[in-house]
């Protein structure tokens, strides 16, 4: 049976209405090229192949973390044929294979104990998976000491040197290095969106709860189809 807009949960009517909204302005708008970054987070190994460590141990629904890897490779296929700027904000630990950064795990919370534990990102785990291999020219993060891939690494600077603003970020997972990501941004001042349906989380439930009650406090939300429009005008 069709629900009529009277039958539908006000608060479900109302987040329809802010979508639509949000994306007839982005529709009806432009981003300026030589301020804004494309940032692809943590597309390695670990999260992209099926006998990636975290793939298999923590994502639940695979079908909407392989929908999310898609998408995102249509941004990336845009983004480079008509010139954007792209930065690669991966975690590689492999020089430091002890986790001496986060106190070799010991007497630590949170990740910095749950990677020295679950052994990631110190092998080919952290080796970006094609066609998320960066180019040259494309910027690639180093130093990130925290879930924020912004935490004491190269990409700070190269965005306040570059006067780059804005930002769009896809990756991985929504919930915890991306939503990271957002708040820090937001608080140095950057407007930061993030790449709706190229970003997935451990369940949908997570990812839901990411989009309805989190993101519009820090940033807003865009989905792929939408910026590539964006991308090629």
């Amino acid at each position: 049976m069709r629900l009529t807009c009277h039958q539908i949960p006000v608060n479900i009517v109302t987040m329809i209405i802010k979508k639509r909204a949000m994306n007839k302005t982005l529709m009806s708008s432009s981003f300026e090229k030589s301020h804004c970054a494309l940032v692809f987070i943590e597309f390695q190994a670990e999260w992209l192949n099926e006998d990636g460590v975290l793939f298999k141990r923590l994502v639940q629904d695979k079908d909407t973390f392989r929908s999310a890897i898609a998408q995102a490779e249509l941004v990336l296929a845009s983004a480079r044929k008509n010139g954007w700027i792209i930065a690669h904000a991966g975690l590689d630990l492999r020089d430091d294979p002890t986790y001496s950064l986060f106190g070799n795990g010991q007497n630590v919370l949170g990740l910095r104990a749950a990677i020295p534990r679950a052994g990631t990102w110190t092998g080919s785990g952290a080796e970006f998976v094609p066609p998320f291999v960066p180019m040259p020219g494309e910027f690639i993060v180093h130093g990130r000491s925290g879930a924020s891939v912004l935490k004491n690494s190269t990409l700070d600077a190269f965005l306040r040197n570059n006067r780059i603003d804005t930002l769009f970020l896809m990756g991985f997972a929504t919930h915890v290095c991306v939503e990271s990501t957002l708040r820090e941004a937001h608080d140095i001042g950057l407007n930061t969106y993030v790449v709706s349906d190229a970003c997935a989380a451990f369940t949908r439930a997570q990812d839901e709860h990411f989009h309805q009650h989190i993101l519009h406090h820090f940033g807003a939300g865009i989905d792929a189809a939408s910026l590539v429009q964006q991308l090629e005008k």
